[in-house]
């Protein structure tokens, strides 16, 4: 695979997403972009994610040139030229790489032909039509289940969410009100700072002293939802990336951090390192993991379908055929967390799903394994508006709130109690 261009490398990258479920942190991770300059990675990135944005929208225009849907890497090159095509990009250097990219491959190099039609047809009628299609709609397997729990109108903002995507959002390890100042961001009704056009994160003000951290705003509310003292015990049980973490080492106290990967473990440490914030870091099983602590936050494995704004390759990746474990898992990690908690201590579970499963239904079900257990309903939470609440005592976030700021993550947290 010839990684040479940022065109290449996203119609590589959506090839393994679409065709073989690798995310694309994943593809990331093992140095799909190592061979670009730092510019070009975001751009190959960028246009990869625009691209599974836009997919149904893509498909819609290039239905009306092809008599039957070519193999997937010549499909995934005419999504690119496409999309690319019909929000302005210039016509002649599109159509020249994309056919040069299908010519590339042996097993495609007869395409060239076509891909060189469709993209001329493309580029002279299809950007007129493209602003009028609807808004993309999530793949079958992901939306019914959202219809069913949310109803069409929530999901279609939810969907709309998902097209716009993220901007970037920030927590102040002491004061959002001058990190908000420094970078030129806004801060949002809970506390966070948010910036709508970021650009490289790593030049941003501030970023080298460690006066931040990159955390979605809805991400953060557990934490502040655990709130946590300087003279407690706490417990961040599968605590990588450590946002969260951060979040409670900041309010000095005693935080044991434990995450079952080595490496996203060693990513908790740099983080921890360039905020000048300490915890003690364990790298083990959670469900093995031993001790008592005065509060815990359990942010556990989950589909993470609320995650989808910024991880646009998700529901393209996965088919929700791992929902059945994970739902297990969780059970698990909560009757487990429960016996590391002092008695009359606090454990939130979170979860970064839109999925009442991994939610509300955990919630509920916990209630009934476990006598003497309850919930706390924290009311003192900033910008949390009364609808988030949930029937059981916990808050549900969702991609289509603050819809005039922006969006948020989608996610389920609830304080427990016994």
């Amino acid at each position: 695979m010839s990684q040479s261009t940022p065109r290449r490398s996203a119609a590589w990258m959506l090839d393994q997403i679409i065709g073989e479920g690798r995310l694309l942190s994943e593809l990331i991770g093992a140095g799909a972009l190592d061979r670009l300059e730092p510019a070009d990675r975001a751009r190959a990135q960028r246009l990869t994610l625009d691209v599974l944005r836009s997919m149904e929208r893509a498909d819609r225009v290039l239905q009306k040139h092809l008599r039957k849907p070519p193999p997937l890497s010549v499909q995934n090159v005419l999504r690119l030229g496409t999309l690319e095509l019909c929000t302005g990009g210039d016509a002649h250097g599109i159509v020249n790489e994309c056919v040069a990219i299908v010519g590339a491959d042996k097993w495609t190099a007869a395409m060239k032909g076509l891909t060189n039609a469709v993209l001329r047809k493309v580029a002279a009628t299809g950007t007129e039509h493209w602003d009028a299609l609807r808004i993309p709609r999530l793949p079958k397997w992901l939306r019914g289940p959202m219809v069913e729990a949310w109803g069409p109108e929530a999901v279609l903002g939810m969907e709309a969410a998902q097209y716009a995507g993220a901007p970037l959002d920030l927590s102040a390890k002491t004061d959002a009100a001058a990190v908000a100042t420094a970078v030129g961001g806004d801060i949002l009704p809970t506390g966070s700072v948010r910036l709508k056009d970021a650009g490289q994160v790593t030049a941003l003000a501030g970023f080298a002293e460690g006066d931040w951290w990159v955390q979605d705003a809805a991400a953060a509310l557990p934490a502040l939802m655990l709130n946590a003292k300087a003279d407690e015990k706490v417990l961040d049980l599968c605590a990588a990336p450590g946002g969260k973490t951060m979040q409670l080492a900041a309010t000095g106290a005693d935080v044991t951090a434990l995450d079952i990967s080595p490496s996203r473990m060693a990513r908790v440490e740099q983080n921890l390192k360039r905020v000048g914030l300490n915890a003690t870091l364990i790298t083990a099983d959670a469900l093995e993991h031993e001790g008592q602590y005065d509060a815990i936050l359990l942010d556990a494995p989950c589909s993470a379908t609320g995650t989808m704004r910024r991880h646009a390759d998700l529901p393209y990746a996965k088919d929700g055929s791992e929902f059945g474990a994970l739902i297990a898992l969780q059970e698990e990690l909560i009757d487990h967390a429960l016996t590391l908690l002092k008695p009359g201590g606090r454990l939130v579970f979170c979860t970064c799903s839109l999925l009442p499963d991994e939610g509300e239904v955990q919630i509920d079900e916990a209630l009934e394994r476990h006598a003497g257990l309850k919930v706390v309903e924290v009311s003192d939470l900033p910008g949390v508006d009364p609808e988030w609440r949930t029937a059981e005592g916990g808050i549900r976030l969702r991609p289509d709130y603050w819809p005039d700021l922006g969006g948020m993550d989608g996610f389920y947290m609830a304080c427990l109690t016994r």
